[in-house]
Order: structure tokens, then C-alpha cells, then sequence
């Protein structure tokens, strides 16, 4: 795709892709703000465009754009067209990456106080010598990726996070490490020997009390992760609720993973018919299409914060029975089923201990079926070979998750190698046809009940 053709930067995008109530928005806000609003405006516009462009069998070729099922052959037309008939998505995509870059400098100016925070904190006495292994241990070799986490109360979560930010960059690590009054939790990639020192100084730290069956491991390396980031916040998995109101104390009993398997199977002897019993998925939609327990109810939901809604609004669902939860690696559990417990609405509330990470430790074959997904490049990882997901366009069995290709949409799409190869790249036709919008304001989430409501029938088996 060519730049942004010089013709382009003078255009009137000012007055001729705006709405007069933008227009009106814009002028109340200060000089740096509107310029900086501005900028975006004219990425946006200009990624708009080069999206329409053409692919030419030949580089030095005229280029050509496609838009409206019209074909424009010469810069000024495509760009007088898109001002005309696209304001409204060019205006949504604008303010979409304007908010992105308002919260940017403002993670950059946390993080700055923190490191000015921090420059007084002498973390040395927390950081493993490393002086006698060579550099190229902590940058090549085969790797791994670490997934833990610990409740405990963190009086100076700032002296806690400089020392993780200093540990990572010592080892070479990339990932992410949230860190608030209530713990700390995090998932870190790199070398063996480096995640096998960061394993070893965050067991013996005296304030978190873990040892090594505390992280769950997986094959990968610092590759999987593009960055690193490691911050203070106000949960360490963010619910939406106050951790001192819904306290990780109040959280259900826990099942080691042959203690959960035992619950499963169970369950499975029984049946769903009059059964007592709800194994209950407390991860995202998108986590449990690609795998998920048999005959589990899995909630069709965006993100871990609607789910104190989702339980609001399904009460009845739960009433007098006995629910066995499951997440990823458990810590979605502690709080979640501290809120579902805070109901009084259920018999007994149980969860997996480890999550799905360690029950599938010992049991790969087990009742677990198809991808476990991860928040990191790998998108999923997997212990048996079944496909219970689908292709977003042609229906066939495939479960591997690839970023939905229109700008600033960035959800994630399930799309086979054949329908790719036919330009099937986003997550939707809207997104396709649109040249791209906000995750918020894609077919994907505009289609799907923000809380769905489930359906107490114990007829029918949960999905």
C-alpha cells in the first residue's frame, strides 16, 4: 500500500468530514487537544484509503482504489469520495485511536511518577546475581511462559511493581504484571533459565509465600509477548468491583484437579436431567469457543467485568445448586465466586484450583475438550487434538485465532486458510465492508447481548 500522497495532507478534512455537531465538539477543545485530534483525523482518513486500495500484479503499476463498488484510478477521486460518503466512519475511527493516544500519554505519565516513586526504592536485596551466566542464556534457547498469581495484602504496591519492572528487565522477560493492594498477578515469557530465576525470586519474596506448584507453565518464550508492561492498578483481574466490598476472603471452596475431575465425572454418570449441579465457564465468549468442559454453561460474555451482571440477571439459574467454576488459571475464580457466594442464592460454590492450566497437567485427555486460549501471541494451547470451534465464514472445524485485519477493530477471528485466501480476513462483513471501526461498534458485539440472559431448563443440556 502506497503513503499518503502530499495531495492528501493539504485536503480539507477540517470542514469536509465532519458533522457540524463534531464540528461544534471540537471547537471546545483546547488548541493541543484539536490538533492532536486533528493528526488522528488525517491517520484515519489516510488508513481508510490505503485499505481501499487495490493489489497491483504489477509495483510500478498505477495504483487504483475499490470503494462503494465504484473503482477510482486517480488520488483526488478516491479521497473526495471517501470525505463524501464515509465522514461518519472516518469521524468513529478518528475518535477511536484520539482516545487510544489520550490514554497512551497517560499510562506514560503513570508510569513516569512511578519510576520517579521508584528511583528510591533499593530493590537489590530482591534481585538474583547473575553475573556468572552468560547474556545469551537470557536471549536465546528454548523458553517458556509463566501464569501465577497470588492474593495478599501489598501496602506499597508501587515499591512491589518497581522491583517486578527491574526483575523482568534483569532476565530479559516480556509480559505483563498487574499489581494492586490485593496482589499480584502475571504472565511472563523467556528463556528457561530466565523464568526459572523469576519463579525462584518470587518464591522466596516474604511477602507473596509461593512455591513453584503456584505457576502454571507452558512451551513459548519472551516472542510471545511484543512488550513488556508491568503497573499498579486497582485490581490485579479487572472485575469492576471494589476488592475490599468483593474480597478474594469470600471466595468458594477450592478442588484440586482430581477433586474437580471426580465433580465432572459425576456430573457426566448423571446427566444433566434434574441435576443439581452447574459446571460453570467464567471466562470470556470467545475463550470457551475454542474449549471448554463437556456440558458446561458458558456465558456469552465480552469480558470479566459483565459477569457480576451476568449473575445479577440469572439469579434464578443458580438457586439451590451447586456450581462448580473453572478459568484459565484460577483467578477469575477468587473473586468471581466470591460474588456469586455473596447472592446466597446457591447450595455450594467450588472452583478449580490452578484452573484449566493445571487440571489439564493431569489430565490432558480428560474432560476438557479442544484449545485452552491465552493472552498472549499464541492466541491458544492445546493437550488433545479436538476442534470444537468452527470457521467464522464457511462453517469448517478450525480454531486458530488471528487479529480481525481493519483498522482499530483488533477483535479476534476464526478464518480457515481458504476463506483468507478469498479476502475473508475480518471478523465480520461489517468490518469488511465498513474499512474499519471500533471494537464496540462491530457486528460482533453490536449483534451480542451485552448480558445475555440464560435459561433455566433442566431439560435441555447447557452449552
Amino acid at each position: 500500500m502506497t503513503l499518503v500522497c502530499s495531495e492528501f495532507l493539504a485536503w480539507d478534512l477540517e470542514n469536509a468530514c465532519a458533522p457540524t455537531n463534531v464540528l461544534k465538539e471540537e471547537k471546545q477543545l483546547c488548541a493541543s487537544l484539536r490538533k492532536l485530534y486533528n493528526l488522528n483525523k488525517r491517520k484515519s482518513f489516510g488508513a481508510f484509503v490505503a485499505y481501499k486500495q487495490e493489489a497491483s500484479p504489477d509495483p510500478k503499476g498505477s495504483p487504483s482504489w475499490s470503494c462503494c463498488g465504484r473503482t477510482f484510478a486517480e488520488h483526488a477521486a478516491i479521497h473526495q469520495h471517501v470525505a463524501r460518503m464515509h465522514a461518519g466512519e472516518i469521524q468513529r475511527m478518528a475518535m477511536a485511536q484520539y482516545e487510544h493516544t489520550l490514554n497512551q500519554k497517560q499510562e506514560e505519565k503513570s508510569d513516569a511518577k512511578l519510576r520517579d516513586e521508584s528511583l528510591s526504592v533499593d530493590v537489590t536485596a530482591w534481585m538474583p546475581d547473575v553475573s556468572h551466566i552468560p547474556k545469551e542464556q537470557f536471549e536465546k534457547g528454548p523458553g517458556k511462559v509463566l501464569l501465577y498469581y497470588r492474593y495478599c495484602r501489598v501496602e506499597e504496591p508501587h515499591v512491589v511493581c518497581a522491583w517486578q519492572r527491574a526483575l523482568c528487565q534483569r532476565l530479559h522477560l516480556t509480559g505483563k504484571v498487574r499489581v494492586a493492594t490485593e496482589g499480584i498477578n502475571g504472565t511472563v515469557g523467556g528463556t528457561r533459565i530466565a523464568t526459572e530465576l523469576y519463579v525462584d525470586a518470587l518464591c522466596s519474596h516474604p511477602l507473596f509465600h509461593m512455591e513453584k506448584e503456584d505457576f502454571k507453565t507452558s512451551d513459548g518464550g519472551p516472542e510471545c509477548f511484543s512488550d513488556l508492561k508491568v503497573g499498579v492498578f486497582k485490581e490485579i483481574v479487572p472485575m469492576g468491583l471494589d476488592p475490599d466490598v468483593i474480597s478474594y476472603h469470600l471466595a468458594g471452596n477450592h478442588l484440586e484437579p482430581e477433586e474437580f475431575h471426580k465433580e465432572v465425572e459425576a456430573l457426566m454418570t448423571e446427566g444433566n436431567v434434574q441435576s443439581d449441579t452447574i459446571l460453570l465457564d467464567c471466562r470470556n465468549f470467545y475463550e470457551s469457543k475454542i474449549g471448554q468442559f463437556l456440558h458446561c454453561l458458558a456465558p456469552d460474555i465480552r469480558k470479566f467485568s459483565y459477569f457480576p451482571d451476568y449473575v445479577d440477571q440469572n439469579l434464578e439459574l443458580f438457586r439451590d445448586k451447586k456450581v462448580l467454576m473453572y478459568c484459565t488459571g484460577g483467578i477469575r475464580c477468587e473473586r468471581g465466586s466470591a460474588y456469586l457466594r455473596s447472592k446466597n442464592v446457591c447450595k455450594e460454590v467450588y472452583q478449580l484450583k490452578g484452573g484449566i492450566h493445571k487440571y489439564l497437567e493431569r489430565f490432558p485427555d480428560g474432560f476438557y475438550r479442544g484449545k485452552l486460549f491465552v493472552f498472549d501471541e499464541r492466541y491458544a494451547i492445546s493437550s488433545n487434538n479436538d476442534v470444537i470451534a468452527g470457521c467464522r465464514y464457511c462453517g469448517q472445524p478450525w480454531d486458530r485465532y488471528q487479529l480481525c485485519t481493519t483498522p482499530f477493530c483488533c477483535q479476534l477471528v476464526l478464518s480457515c486458510p481458504i476463506c483468507r485466501s478469498e479476502g475473508h480476513t475480518a471478523c465480520c462483513p461489517g468490518c469488511l465492508n465498513g474499512g474499519g471501526r471500533r471494537k464496540e461498534e462491530c457486528e460482533c458485539t453490536d449483534v451480542r447481548p451485552r448480558i445475555p440472559q440464560d435459561v433455566n431448563n433442566d431439560d435441555s443440556p447447557l452449552h
